[in-house]
């Protein structure tokens, strides 16, 4: 299964139009366009030949949620001349910082002032900046991370002045909840402070990015207006399977 060749190729592209296709369903039910909505193929945990594979079956948008998996399938699918637009959607901690700069395409989780200052100085030093979206926990929830609605508008000045970083808009996770309307609302009111912060920046075409949505919700985050969706399980499969194998 985890080889590189043209059955799993092929094996990604049925994948791959399945998802493009729920996508294409739930973007017209919501009225929106279906080139809006960026797949981004999640391939924590899986080996690098699926990243291959699934890079190679036409999905360029891939996301890691460590820096050692990001780093590590990013150098091993160069050297093969394949280079996707790395998206790092999990915790970055200050100290990991310099191993991803000018690597990413995207990162996802920036999550504190301390953290956007440290990615900031770093990408200043290589003569780059670094797209960024800022995380936030509109659920309030105490086991994920990101900014609470107050602290990311008192801190939005601080972040913009930031010179190594571009910030591009808003990340977050929505509870692991069967109930779709308790989902929708969280996605709703992210979008509405999506929209909110966009007074703060002045090039507002810049801030144009809402990541939010992955396998289990993705459907009611498009409905919401999500421009980036995180998917690994419908892409890549099992992961909980491969990890107790």
């Amino acid at each position: 299964m985890f080889e590189f060749n043209d059955e799993s190729i092929a094996e990604f592209k049925s994948r791959i139009a399945v998802v493009r296709s729920e996508i294409g369903a739930a973007c017209k039910e919501a009225g929106r366009d279906v080139n809006d909505v960026t797949l981004i193929g999640v391939s924590k945990v899986f080996p690098s030949t699926c990243a291959m594979s699934c890079y190679s079956a036409g999905l360029v948008d891939l996301g890691e949620n460590k820096v050692q998996e990001l780093t590590a399938k990013e150098e091993e699918l160069s050297n093969l001349g394949m280079h996707p637009n790395w998206h790092l959607i999990g915790t970055l901690q200050k100290n990991k910082v310099k191993y991803i700069i000018g690597k990413t395409k995207l990162v996802h989780s920036v999550d504190s002032v301390e953290l956007a200052e440290e990615i900031s100085k770093r990408s200043a030093k290589a003569g780059i900046k670094t797209d960024v979206l800022f995380q936030v926990n509109v659920s309030r929830e105490e086991s994920k991370h990101g900014f609470y609605d107050e602290e990311i508008k008192t801190s939005m000045e601080r972040l913009l002045s930031l010179e190594g970083i571009n910030p591009r808009g808003l990340m977050t996770m929505a509870p692991l909840t069967s109930a779709s309307d308790e989902v929708r609302k969280i996605f709703a009111d992210t979008y509405a402070l999506y929209d909110e912060l966009k007074s703060y920046v002045n090039d507002k075409d810049s801030w144009n990015t809402l990541s939010m949505g992955m396998s289990r919700d993705y459907k009611e985050a498009i409905a919401e207006g999500s421009t980036h969706i995180r998917i690994g399980t419908a892409i890549f499969g099992d992961r909980k399977a491969l990890l107790d194998a």
